[in-house]
């Protein structure tokens, strides 16, 4: 029995060591005890992956990816439904078959069915998806970029620069922004996808050489390694350098001039088709005798007579044939230009408005 004056209270605890009593407080009582602190734990490695779903949502749903997927979905629309066309111009090209349009069209379907009419459109849609994505989507950014640089520029005041008496301005306000982009996504739609060029070519001119896809890409690369996929690649800038220039400035400027005539804010799905028509008859009148050029430059190698450069072939072009030798097929390639450009034209616009604007309302 502990005094009265030693017992122990409420906050603490007392054990007993033979005939002695020891008050413990009770903090040194929890000390006493096993805690979790003192049993030893496992090693335990924890590492934090960084959460990349935001950003990766944030980049689909980007203006640039929007504009990138319409122009590889336009391309590809585009290659479907003339892909019939372009078969019986290639067969009337290198006088397969009937001479005419329709014969060549009843030749196909009592020869190879409706399938026929496509045949090879696999090839052209490689060609054509990759292209058209880098060649709008070039065109779109390029334009937003050096109008957003002129009108900066116009902000802050241009340089200016004094030569004696003589002050000379800096102005980028007689620079547009749609023939820069134009040319720009000419170039490097072609830089780009100039392989794919080689490509098509070597397997339609020659499919006996080249049997498949593969085949012809490791031939050519054995052949004369990767520069042998840009072959021509020269000539072939050269000439869509004024094409692509004119044809895009052609589009806009048709599409602004309609819209401010008729006092609307965008064409209609006709109308796109229509100008984008214009734009591509227009671009290759002026850009064709380069294109004839070139591919008297492309027949002159395969011949082994090759002029040096495309000065001299444009000269043996006219010593040859005169000038009208420099629109020789015009009119077969505006058959194929005309169409083309409006169908890519008219469905590029028609998936920008479903992926470009519900993309900015997210």
């Amino acid at each position: 029995m502990l005094p009265k004056s030693t017992a122990p209270s409420q906050k603490n605890n007392y054990r007993v060591f033979g005939n002695m009593a020891l008050v413990v407080p009770k903090e040194l009582e929890e000390l006493d005890k096993p805690s979790a602190l003192s049993s030893p734990r496992p090693f335990e490695v924890r590492f934090q992956v960084p959460d990349f779903g935001v950003p990766i949502r944030d980049f689909l749903r980007s203006r640039e990816v929007g504009e990138f997927l319409s122009g590889a979905l336009a391309g590809a629309m585009t290659k479907a439904v003339l892909a019939p066309l372009e078969t019986i111009r290639t067969r009337m090209v290198v006088g397969v078959g009937s001479k005419n349009i329709s014969g060549s069209f009843i030749e196909i379907i009592e020869q190879q069915g409706w399938q026929g009419l496509w045949a090879g459109n696999g090839i052209n849609m490689l060609r054509i998806i990759p292209t058209q994505a880098i060649e709008l989507g070039t065109f779109e950014c390029v334009k937003r970029a050096v109008t957003t640089a002129k009108e900066k520029w116009k902000q802050n005041e241009s340089p200016k620069l004094q030569i004696g008496h003589v002050n000379v301005n800096f102005s980028l306000s007689w620079i547009s922004p749609v023939a820069v982009a134009g040319a720009a996504a000419g170039i490097v739609s072609t830089l780009a996808c100039h392989p794919l060029e080689v490509l098509k070519d070597r397997l339609t001119v020659s499919p006996d050489i080249y049997p498949s896809l593969s085949i012809a890409i490791s031939k050519i690369y054995k052949d004369g390694g990767i520069g042998a996929f840009y072959a021509g690649i020269s000539p072939t800038l050269i000439g869509m350098l004024p094409y692509s220039t004119c044809y895009y400035f052609m589009y806009e400027k048709l599409k602004k001039s309609y819209c401010e005539s008729k006092k609307k804010k965008s064409l209609n799905r006709p109308e796109m088709l229509l100008a984008g028509a214009l734009a591509g008859f227009t671009a290759s009148t002026i850009s064709f005798p380069l294109e004839v050029a070139r591919k008297r430059l492309m027949v002159g190698a395969l011949q082994g007579k090759c002029p040096p450069n495309m000065a001299a072939a444009l000269a043996e072009v006219i010593r040859d044939e005169g000038l009208m030798g420099l629109y020789r097929g015009w009119g077969a390639s505006c058959l194929k230009v005309m169409p083309s450009s409006g169908i890519t034209w008219m469905f590029y616009e028609a998936w920008k408005d479903i992926l470009v604007v519900e993309k900015r309302m997210l």
